[in-house]
Order: structure tokens, then C-alpha cells, then sequence
């Protein structure tokens, strides 16, 4: 079933089209454009309920996802856990993984409660140890015989400077490094699982959760990891813009393998994460944040929509894709985007059993 539109890459996002996108009426593409550019209107509840409104929105609850499995990773709560809970219900077979094994089980029991006949298994990583996220894909593949979607939601929002087993920046480790590493580790599991002979056809998904503070950094491949001075909400921005770069480098290099890659932001909402890093901001916009369940909506879109899959590498906000720049002197250069790719490479090539596939020249 085809829920959704995918539309057309806002500028400044190279979307890679699979398929000619579908077109709104140009009242909607001008009504949404308007509201895009507000920011607070966009990102809070505010946007969500507007852009259902504009439509077209298709009831994801028509979608059955029965037969898929999906791995959601920091999904012990706030989106995570949202995501993981809505793809149960619709039938997923779901693996969620979280770093603490009591926060774990008790994930595991709420989706449970939410759907008792449900298909929900656990695993046990810290996305920002490279040591834990090896043993992940060891776990994952001797114990999965498909995955068809991967959701990585880990992530850190920290007020002062943390280091990884490895030596790396927190941050940057569990958002970039331990995703990357994952990713790679798992890439054949998802190319087998992928039915590109399917009528629609079928690539497996590999989604990132990125965030709309990306807008305000720059990609930074001279100072990735903060070495020069560390602030916990750029440090934060810093890796979600390179979670975007990546989606786009991945969708390019994954797209002939059968995987179908995006980067999201879910707007503003209101998360256990957001209550402990940014009690200020949370306490400003107060009842203007979106729920879990909200901001989660896209995630579990571009897992279930067979219109989510129509192109790769796109940037998307409330099923729309959209610009992956708006501040002026935020644009990465092709050779900063080599670097980003090689830096990766460097941290996570002792976890492989070959180096990563080189991106293309």
C-alpha cells in the first residue's frame, strides 16, 4: 500500500530520486514553504498540526508491517521508545537497544503493554563504545535473519566534556562513530533482506535522527570532536550536521546494494532528553513542544511508506523533505566531505573485517 508523498528536495538537498516524485498543488507547496520558514512555527506542534492539516497525510495505521523487522537504537524512551512502541503495533517485529538492561526491559514491557501479541526483543550497547557496538552486530547477526530498517536514535546531549572507551568525544562517538560502525557492520544483513524484485519493490532502510539544530554548525572535519573548546549543544549540532552528510554519502553508496537511506528531524518536542539538557528551553515553549509520538511520526513514516523509499539521501521534517542549509556559511565543501568519510573510516576500520566500500570518486 502507498501512504504519503514523498515531493520534491528542497534546495540545497541532493536528494537522490528513485522514481519521479509526486507534486502538491502549488496553494500547499506555498502555504508549507511559508511555514517552513518560521522556525518556532515549524518545529513545535504547531507545524505538525498544520502541515496534517495541508495534507495529504495518510493514516500510517492502514500500514501493516507485519513480516518486517526494524531495530530502533536509543529506544528506551522519549522517540525512541514512541517509534519502537507505533512500529509494534503495526505489526513490526522490533529490536530495540538501549545501554541500561533495567531502562531496556522496562522499554520492552511498555511496548508489550501497548500491544501484547508483539514481537519485541532487546540488546544491550553503548552506541558510544565501538568495543560494545561490534559486539551489537555479532549479537544482532547470529541471532536475525533479516532486518529490514534501521533506526538510529542514540545520542548524547551532555553539559561538559565525556570520552568513549576509544578516546573519542562522546557525542561525536555515539551519534557518528557507533551509527557508522553499526551501519557498516549490518549493511549485508540489509542487502539480503532488501526485495528489489517486489512489486512495489522493497529496499531495506537505514533512517538517522537528526535534529534541526544541524542548521546552526557547519560540518566540522577540522575539529570534529571538540578538541578546542567544548559546548554540549554545538558539540550536539556538529554531529547531527554530520549525521546529514552522512545520509546523503550513504544513500549513494548503499542505493545499488538495495538500502534506501534518509536523515529526519523530528521538530521540537517534549523528551526526557530535552527535560534534562535544556530545562530552559523546555520551560520557555512549554506546551508549544510536540509529543513523542509526534515527533516520532516521521521516523516511523520513513520506515513503513512505500513512498519513503520513491528516493534516498533526502532530509525530511513531517514527511516532507526539506533544505539541509538555511544559515548562510553552514555549506560543507566535496573535500570536507571526503575528510568526514575518512575520519570515520580511520575510528571504525579495526571493527571491520575489510575497510568500509570507498565512497565513489
Amino acid at each position: 500500500m502507498r501512504v504519503g508523498n514523498a515531493g520534491p528536495p528542497g534546495p540545497g538537498c541532493p536528494g537522490v530520486p528513485l522514481r519521479p516524485p509526486a507534486r502538491l498543488p502549488d496553494w500547499r507547496r506555498l502555504a508549507g514553504a511559508a511555514l517552513e520558514v518560521t522556525v518556532v512555527g515549524s518545529f513545535t506542534r504547531l507545524g505538525y498540526d498544520a502541515r496534517r492539516a495541508l495534507g495529504p497525510w495518510a493514516d500510517l495505521d492502514e500500514v501493516s508491517l507485519t513480516g518486517r523487522t526494524v531495530m530502533v537504537t536509543g529506544a528506551t524512551s522519549g522517540l525512541g521508545l514512541a517509534t519502537a512502541t507505533r512500529l509494534a503495533t503495526m505489526g513490526a517485529s522490533v529490536r530495540i537497544v538501549g545501554r541500561d538492561p533495567g531502562r531496556t526491559d522496562r522499554a520492552r514491557d511498555a511496548i508489550l503493554a501497548a500491544t501484547p501479541a508483539a514481537d519485541v526483543a532487546t540488546y544491550l550497547a553503548d552506541l558510544a563504545d565501538l568495543d560494545q557496538v561490534a559486539a551489537l552486530a555479532d549479537d544482532v547477526e547470529a541471532r536475525e535473519s533479516r532486518l529490514d530498517a534501521l533506526v538510529h536514535n542514540a545520542g548524547a546531549l551532555l553539559a561538559t566534556r565525556r570520552w568513549s572507551p576509544q578516546g573519542h568525544e562522546v557525542t561525536f562517538a555515539s551519534m557518528v562513530l557507533g551509527p557508522a560502525l553499526l551501519t557498516e557492520r549490518l549493511l549485508p544483513l540489509l542487502t539480503r533482506t532488501a526485495d528489489l524484485a517486489a512489486d512495489p519493490p522493497s529496499p531495506a532502510r537505514v533512517v538517522l535522527v537528526s535534529s534541526g539544530g544541524m542548521y546552526t554548525q557547519r560540518l566540522d572535519v577540522d575539529d570534529p570532536e571538540s578538541d578546542r573548546g567544548y559546548r554540549g549543544s554545538t558539540a550536539y549540532a556538529k554531529a547531527k550536521r554530520a549525521q546529514v552528510v552522512l545520509a546523503e554519502r550513504w544513500a549513494d553508496r548503499f542505493r545499488a546494494q538495495g538500502v534506501v537511506v534518509h536523515a529526519m528531524h523530528p521538530g521540537w518536542a517534549a523528551t526526557p532528553g530535552v527535560h534534562a539538557a535544556l530545562p530552559t528551553f523546555e520551560r520557555v515553549l512549554g506546551p508549544l513542544l510536540r509529543t513523542p509520538d509526534q515527533g516520532a511520526d516521521t521516523i516511523v513514516w520513513l520506515v513503513a511508506a512505500d513512498d519513503a523509499v520513491r528516493s534516498t539521501g533526502r532530509f525530511w521534517l513531517d514527511r516532507r523533505s526539506r533544505s539541509t542549509h538555511y544559515v548562510p556559511g553552514t555549506r560543507e565543501t566535496e573535500d570536507e566531505r571526503d575528510r568526514l568519510e575518512a575520519l570515520i573510516a580511520a575510528a571504525i576500520s579495526p571493527y571491520l573485517a575489510s575497510t568500509p566500500t570507498p565512497p565513489p570518486d
